[in-house]
């Protein structure tokens, strides 16, 4: 249940930080939107690990990395996404971010990549896909 309301708010957040980005971007530009954003995000970040002080440090030098570059994807993100709210609007850019999301994370489950437990996909999942994207489609018309 917990996950559940976790991954919720994060859809709520993710569009909701998209439309901002979107606005700042148009009086600022887009780079500097992702600028302004990651360095919040850091100080954000950083305010709550220094509240929570889990002391989980030491388990950094177990991290293979590649996996430490994943922070860096956000720049890009954050451009995408601004960049196809101005374009086509917030209800297809996350739909369409939303079945990018669920098309790629359906092949690493399928796949067993980067150490997840390989899951076997069945039709039901393919129809759930096809079904998201027949939405897109119809929302585009």
């Amino acid at each position: 249940m917990k996950g559940s309301i976790f991954a919720f708010l994060g859809g709520v957040l993710i569009t909701l930080q998209g439309v901002a980005n979107s606005r700042i971007s148009q009086d600022i530009g887009t780079w500097q939107t992702a600028t302004i954003t990651q360095f919040t995000g850091f100080i954000a970040a950083l305010i709550i690990l220094l509240f929570v002080r889990d002391k989980q440090w030491y388990g950094f030098k177990q991290v293979k990395p590649v996996y430490l570059i994943g922070g860096s994807f956000a720049a890009i993100i954050i451009f995408s996404n601004v960049t196809a709210i101005q374009q086509i609007g917030v209800t297809l850019s996350i739909s369409a971010l939303l079945i990018a999301q669920l098309s790629l994370a359906f092949i690493v489950d399928s796949q067993g990549w980067f150490g997840v437990a390989k899951q076997k996909m069945r039709l039901p999942q393919f129809i759930g896909i096809g079904m998201m994207i027949a939405g897109v489609v119809i929302l585009r018309l």
